[in-house]
């Protein structure tokens, strides 16, 4: 087997970042979910201080999988943290090594980095995922239930008067 590489994705990945999302929003039951494009991921990623970084596992030149993450902060420990907002590796390329490796590249830069905690976001029917996490040595957060503003209900809070 050829050499599995882990590098930071630059603006030129931009298409297949979007492709491995799109993967992702099928995988997850949401096929027309996705509103970004290869354009706003390129623009986005070549900021001076982008809003996410994405790491892709390679072989031979070709994309196998990614991790998309960004900064955190945890207040009660006072250390950033990462959020990984989209692991992903294609149906073909699953259960050959590719989610673990890029899950412990992601440790490996939030341990270099002084990161307090590693977080995501699982979906309840998704038992394949939590399978892995669970083998990993991941928990999950017992008691806590993700919320969130968006669309018509993001807009019309904003639109309040204090």
């Amino acid at each position: 087997m050829s050499r599995r590489t882990i590098r930071f994705a630059t603006p030129d990945d931009a298409a297949t970042i979007h492709e491995f999302i799109v993967g992702l929003a099928v995988y997850e039951r949401e096929p027309d979910a996705v509103e970004t494009t290869p354009e706003i991921l390129a623009s986005q990623i070549a900021e001076a201080h982008p809003p996410f970084e994405c790491l892709l596992l390679e072989e031979r030149g070709d994309a196998l999988g990614m991790a998309l993450f960004f900064s955190n902060y945890s207040t009660w420990r006072g250390r950033p943290g990462l959020y990984l907002e989209d692991l992903f590796v294609p149906d073909e390329h699953r259960r050959k090594g590719i989610g673990a490796a890029l899950i412990r590249r992601l440790a490996e830069i939030a341990v270099n980095r002084g990161c307090a905690r590693l977080d995501w976001a699982v979906l309840d029917w998704n038992d394949p995922a939590i399978e892995f996490y669970r083998a990993l040595g991941a928990t999950p957060e017992a008691g806590w239930t993700i919320w969130r503003l968006d669309g018509e209900a993001l807009a019309a809070i904003a639109a309040q008067e204090s």
